[in-house]
């Protein structure tokens, strides 16, 4: 099975994008993340028509994720990540496939900080922590995919001080990275691959995809039932190269096969 989270950066505007990478890459589940499209605008009639069922939570302008299945419907079990009633931004669904329960996060970007929009990034996060130990808990095959808007190390940015006070790297942004870790989720990325670069974003200001002046934001999280099963993981870098491509390149695991549960044996027959 192929699991594979990918901020499109518009998923009207970028569609042939995105179709022509389904046809490439031929992913068994895919977690979008930045629709910026209402719920009406979301092109589920193409993804169809490519073989993608698909659950989604759009957003006019901003935010909006969605899953996809190949050949299948995702069963929609969350539209929205618990804890705070009151929040309206569409950033995280969650929904079954194929005995896998999949969640599309994007999680807020937190610029500029300090400010309101950091302490909604760090209190996202809380609550992102507080529903992920509870799905850990049930001991079921999850996986929690999208953009987290952290670089969680300096290994995972480029050799810079430009991004010193930005968000996407402050202390507070990477300890809550490392706290969700700790539960027992693994790295599926950093695991397959542990040492150098391996980018997921490029910015679109100061020629940096020409440069290869990346960050990993994208990251796909592996319950224990799944990190058991992770045969191999990656970036599809050379789709941030298309004309007209989303800022993020798709990053991917490969899982084996669910090991067959053995029927237990038959007690032995007693002497008479």
């Amino acid at each position: 099975m192929k699991i594979a989270t990918f901020n499109i950066n518009n998923v009207v505007r970028r569609l042939g994008n995105l179709l022509a990478w389904l046809g490439q890459a031929q992913p068994d589940i895919v977690c979008l993340q930045e629709l910026k499209a209402i719920d009406a605008a979301f092109p589920a009639a193409a993804l169809r028509q490519a073989g993608y069922g698909a659950v989604w939570q759009g957003q006019a302008s901003w935010n909006g994720v969605a899953i996809l299945a190949k050949n299948a419907e995702p069963v929609l079990t969350r539209r929205r990540l618990p804890g705070e009633p009151s929040d309206e931004q569409s950033r995280y669904i969650e929904a079954a496939v194929n005995g896998v329960l999949v969640a599309s996060l994007y999680l807020p970007n937190g610029n500029p900080q300090p400010g309101p929009k950091f302490d909604y990034k760090l209190a996202w996060f809380e609550r992102l922590i507080a529903h992920a130990a509870e799905l850990h808990a049930t001991d079921l095959p999850v996986v929690l995919a999208g953009d987290y808007n952290v670089v969680p190390t300096d290994a995972d940015i480029y050799p810079s001080k430009s991004w010193a006070k930005d968000a996407l790297l402050q202390p507070q942004s990477r300890a809550a990275f490392r706290r969700l870790l700790d539960q027992g989720w693994t790295d599926a990325l950093r695991t397959r691959h542990p040492t150098g670069p391996l980018y997921t974003f490029w910015d679109y200001k100061r020629d940096r995809w020409a440069r290869d002046a990346g960050l990993r934001l994208d990251h796909i999280l592996l319950s224990p039932a799944l990190a058991a099963r992770l045969a191999d993981a990656g970036v599809d870098k050379e789709i941030r190269g298309e004309p007209g491509a989303s800022d993020h390149a798709p990053a991917w695991v490969q899982l084996s096969a669910a090991p067959r549960r053995r029927r237990p044996a038959a007690p032995a027959a007693k002497p008479r």
